[in-house]
């Protein structure tokens, strides 16, 4: 089982795009989800699939097993979700450290947040201009929460803050 060790942000301005990689299209079908575990099926540009478990261990840490399903089992899978997100994931460098940009669609579009994954929980990046307030643990922000009940009017007046 491999370990996820990631901090999640909001993002302030879009300065991060002239940086950015183009973006990959998800959607994130959860088949259960709670605060400690999950199970979901992501759609990567409507032509790949994977199956995740997770296992939260700590505030920063989840214990993450990943699948390669087919496309066509996914898209069945589907029907069975309880809840989905759909995002665009961007890739900006800064400073030697890689950061996933998420730009949020549908019920979710105008949220933006980056995230970077870590070595170590005691591992401090050095911070881009275009970051904005740390969101790490706080469940609104959680893409699990993100697709059971959207709130953009809510995240979007407190990424502004």
């Amino acid at each position: 089982m491999a370990a996820e060790i990631e901090r999640k942000y909001l993002v302030s301005n879009d300065s991060w795009r002239k940086h950015a990689s183009g973006g990959v299209a998800f959607c994130l079908a959860y088949l259960t989800a709670n605060k400690k575990r999950i199970v979901r099926i992501r759609t990567i540009d409507m032509a790949r699939a994977v199956l995740t478990v997770k296992f939260r261990t700590s505030r920063l840490r989840r214990e993450e097993l990943e699948y390669d399903i087919p496309y066509a089992d996914a898209l069945e899978m589907l029907s069975y979700a309880t809840a989905l997100v759909e995002k665009t994931r961007y890739q900006a460098g800064y400073l030697g450290y890689v950061w996933d940009i998420d730009v949020y669609d549908g019920a979710n579009a105008g949220l933006v947040l980056a995230e970077i994954e870590l070595d170590t929980e005691g591992d401090h990046p050095p911070r881009p201009p275009w970051l904005g307030q740390e969101v790490t643990g706080i469940s609104a922000y959680s893409n699990r929460t993100l697709a059971a009940s959207p709130h953009p009017d809510e995240l979007l007046l407190s990424a502004q803050a």
